[in-house]
């Protein structure tokens, strides 16, 4: 994980712009408009500053090139923080999502003292859920047609983890 940068701006309206990485998310639009990866970027510092987001790239170790992001949406007054993450499709099934959105969590529930953690995805998406089950994630439900997704309505799955259950689940050191 690393902050990103303007310079990936290109490849975020790139990778995140794909129809496939849009069809499966809740609020990556297709097709991406040009400027908002910048708008998007411009963002983080000042969300991150006012505590309502923390938002990383997801880079293979030595590259530069992004593959995909991890963050979290804050609500700071009640220690809650939404999940959500994006994998380019070449890199999908290779664990990316698990082993950002896991050093993610670390973060959220160690350093922004967050209590509570919940992400959710559209049911027709599993491969998204079992991102949420290796990170130990308790599903919570299903709320039917809960968002409408390009003129169809979706059912959402709901995943929660506590700061407790990832202490006790953590390997002791």
């Amino acid at each position: 994980m690393r902050p990103f940068t303007l310079a990936d701006a290109t490849d975020v309206q790139r990778l995140a712009g794909s129809r496939a990485i849009a069809d499966t998310t809740l609020r990556i639009p297709h097709p991406y408009p040009d400027g908002a990866a910048e708008e998007w970027i411009q963002s983080h510092a000042a969300g991150y500053a006012a505590r309502a987001q923390a938002t990383f790239a997801l880079a293979p170790v030595g590259r530069g090139a992004i593959l995909g992001a991890v963050g979290l949406v804050i609500d700071a007054g009640n220690a809650v923080a939404e999940l959500g993450y994006w994998v380019s499709e070449s890199y999908w099934g290779r664990g990316y999502a698990t082993e950002g959105s896991r050093a993610l969590l670390d973060f959220a529930f160690g350093m922004l003292a967050v209590h509570r953690i919940h992400a959710a995805h559209l049911v027709r998406n599993p491969a998204s859920g079992r991102v949420m089950q290796k990170l130990g994630m308790t599903f919570e439900g299903i709320h039917r047609h809960a968002v409408r997704k390009w003129g169809v309505y979706e059912d959402v799955a709901h995943y929660g983890i506590l700061v407790t259950d990832w202490l006790e689940a953590a390997p002791s050191t």
